[in-house]
């Protein structure tokens, strides 16, 4: 867990507001079959496949894969710089986010993406701390990390987890 007591308490009031203002029908799927912000963070370890929902100029949807890691409370995601999903993004940064596990967890974000390390541009104040974690989660030389991907955090503006068992993800 890398959240500090803020980014818990940032997460937390998050996850409560967005679930009392659902709707009626995912309060009652939700509602006593979720977790607290710290127990997120907790079963959110290491490398969690994405399905990434990004929006095409027609306004057609698209979803892809991606691997993301929730840090600081956010979920971090990349891809090539020159896949479509960069070039959805980078024209319409909403995006959507679900990460699940079976029947056993389903986290699901909705937001604006900020590129952390655009090309020819000065990164984000923190990409350095977040390249040392990727550089090495995957190997320092698995990418020309430069010029070859590009990073983005979802800054949520909406989250809801349904993890009606916690024992299951925790394995106690």
């Amino acid at each position: 867990m890398r959240e500090t007591p803020e980014e818990l308490d940032r997460l937390q009031s998050l996850l409560d507001s967005s679930l009392s203002g659902s709707t009626a029908h995912l309060r009652s799927i939700v509602e006593g079959r979720t977790i607290t912000a710290a127990q997120l963070t907790g079963v959110l370890n290491g490398m969690c496949t994405l399905a990434l929902s990004t929006v095409t100029a027609k306004g057609e949807p698209r979803i892809s894969g991606a691997d993301g890691h929730f840090l600081h409370g956010r979920w971090h995601f990349g891809t090539a710089r020159n896949a479509a999903k960069a070039r959805h993004l980078a024209a319409r940064p909403a995006a959507s986010v679900a990460h699940m596990r079976g029947e056993d967890l389903g986290v699901f974000t909705h937001g604006t993406v900020e590129e952390l390390n655009p090309e020819g541009a000065e990164t984000t104040a923190d990409w350095q701390e977040l390249l040392t974690y990727l550089q090495d989660f995957y190997d320092d030389d698995a990418f020309d990390w430069n010029r070859e991907v590009v990073y983005y955090r979802l800054n949520p503006h909406w989250m809801t987890v349904y993890a009606p068992d916690l024992d299951k993800l925790t394995g106690t």
